[in-house]
Parts: C-alpha cells; sequence; structure tokens
C-alpha cells in the first residue's frame, strides 16, 4: 500500500479511494480488516532518496504515511499491524540479499552492495523505532476516538536443545535470543537481548533513553507467525564462520538428532486459488 501511495502521490484521492474500497468491500462481505502497514514494500523512492530503512528519515516518514492510514481508514479499521515479520526484511534483504533490496556482503551472497555484517541490525532497529513512532501518533491522536487497537507481527522457529548439555542449553537460549528476543526484549523492556550485546558489540545499535521510552509497551497486541522447529547446538570455538547475521549466534541447527527423530514432521504445503466474490 505505502508504494501505491508513492506512485499516485500527484493523485492522492485516487490511492486512497482504492484502498478504501477493498476495505468497504471486506466489510461488507463480513470480514474484519487487520491492515498491514508495511508488508516489505519499502517504496523506491524513498530507497534512491536516503537509502530507506538504512536512514533513521524513514522513521518519521513511516510515521507521516501511517498517520495518513489512521486518519482516513480508522472509522472502519480497528486492527492495525505495522510490520509483518520485520525478521524476514532484515535477513532476506540486508543479510542474504535473496529479496529486495537485495543488499549483502561479498561472501554472503550474489549482491552488488550492501554489509551483511551491520546492516541487518540498523534496519531491524529503524524498523522498531518506526513501529513505536506509528504507535504513538495512533495512541495519541486517534486511538481515543476510533476505540482501535495497534500492534506488530513477529516471525520465529522454536528451538529445543540437541542435547541436554549445557552448551547447548545455552545456545537454544541464544538463537531464540536472535530471533524473537531480538525484537520482543526492546518491545517489553526497552533494550537489546544481552547475549546479543555480548556477541555483536557496537555492530548493534544502541537505543537513546528516549528511544528506550517511545519503544517499551509500545503495543496493544503481538502477533506470532510460527512455521518451523529446530534443534540447536553449540558450534565448536575454533570453527570459522562468515560474519552473517544467521551466523552471528555461532548456534547450528538442524532438523534431526543423533537418534535420527525429526523435531518436525515436513509437510507438504498447498497453495489454494480463492475466487473473489467482491
Amino acid at each position: 500500500m505505502w508504494e501505491l501511495f508513492i506512485l499516485l502521490s500527484l493523485s492522492l484521492s485516487l490511492s486512497l479511494s482504492l484502498s478504501l474500497n477493498t476495505v468497504f468491500k471486506l466489510i461488507c462481505a463480513g470480514i474484519k480488516p487487520f491492515v498491514t502497514i508495511f508488508h516489505w514494500d519499502s517504496p523506491q523512492a524513498l530507497e534512491d532518496q536516503y537509502g530507506g530503512f538504512l536512514s533513521n528519515h524513514i522513521v518519521r516518514d513511516f510515521a507521516f504515511y501511517a498517520e495518513v492510514l489512521f486518519r482516513e481508514y480508522g472509522d472502519r479499521v480497528k486492527h492495525w499491524i505495522t510490520f509483518n515479520e520485520p525478521w524476514g526484511f532484515c535477513n532476506n534483504g540486508y543479510s542474504s540479499g535473496t529479496d529486495a533490496p537485495g543488499r549483502c556482503s561479498p561472501d554472503a551472497g550474489n549482491c552488488t552492495a550492501g554489509d551483511s555484517r551491520t546492516e541487518p541490525y540498523t534496519v531491524c532497529h529503524h524498523q522498531l523505532l518506526a513501529h513505536a513512532a506509528a504507535v504513538r501518533v495512533y495512541k495519541e491522536i486517534y486511538q481515543p476516538k476510533q476505540k482501535g487497537e495497534i500492534g506488530i507481527t513477529l516471525v520465529s522457529p522454536w528451538f529445543v536443545p540437541l542435547s541436554s548439555t549445557g552448551p547447548n542449553i545455552n545456545a537454544r537460549h541464544r538463537i531464540l535470543d536472535f530471533f524473537y528476543g531480538w525484537f520482543m526484549e526492546p518491545l517489553t523492556r526497552g533494550h537489546y537481548p544481552h547475549s546479543m550485546r555480548a556477541a555483536l558489540g557496537n555492530r548493534l545499535p544502541h537505543f537513546t533513553k528516549k528511544q528506550t521510552k517511545m519503544v517499551k509497551g509500545a503495543y496493544d497486541f503481538i502477533g506470532i507467525n510460527y512455521y518451523d522447529a529446530f534443534y540447536a547446538f553449540e558450534l565448536p570455538p575454533n570453527i570459522s564462520i562468515v560474519p552473517v547475521y544467521l551466523n552471528d549466534s555461532r548456534v547450528g541447527i538442524t532438523g534431526i538428532n543423533k537418534d535420527y527423530i525429526y523435531i518436525v514432521r515436513l509437510l507438504s504445503i498447498e497453495f489454494y486459488t480463492i475466487t473473489s466474490t467482491f
């Protein structure tokens, strides 16, 4: 939706009416709309102007965009999700480079630019700040009258220690921090997990006192997308790894243990085509 607004900026009323028509049809069909404000569709104009989520400028622009949505649709939309799976946007777009904007280090993937050591953490930091800024706008200006709620949707696998040894138990906790705690710790405690800080040092951004106050508790609900689970084990200290986000925890993962027991049964995914009745 954000990219649509940018593309139709010369005719904002047109882009608003297109989206409002969709919301109206959902409600008429008996569907309660949960609107996701950002699902990885970073506007190309902002990428070109200042690098998108690599820049702190995105926080201001995202809050402005969110306010337009609250103002125009808040009388009908009562459930807002600021970001869907911010982890995926950071990892896929800025560590492995498999998704837009396709940035990564030369030894991490086939990208023309990027830094897999730092950019995933910078981008997720700005996503958290942008989320908190949008939540503040909603709660201070629109929620009292519109009576809606706002939150964020996270994603994380579940991890089980490969064995009951201390190192593997610690590895399990650490990799959960790198997936789930990366977002939940700031949202609930105002800072990143201690295990991430210990592993990353200054590669992991810091919140100012003002930002901590803004981010902590910035939600009415937390959505969780869950797809899979893995065994986690401590990597030997003498193993050399490529310095990218997925390796920074120094935790190995596998779907099968030493007794050849799979942690989950892999299921085929069927895709269904839904014929629109709108």
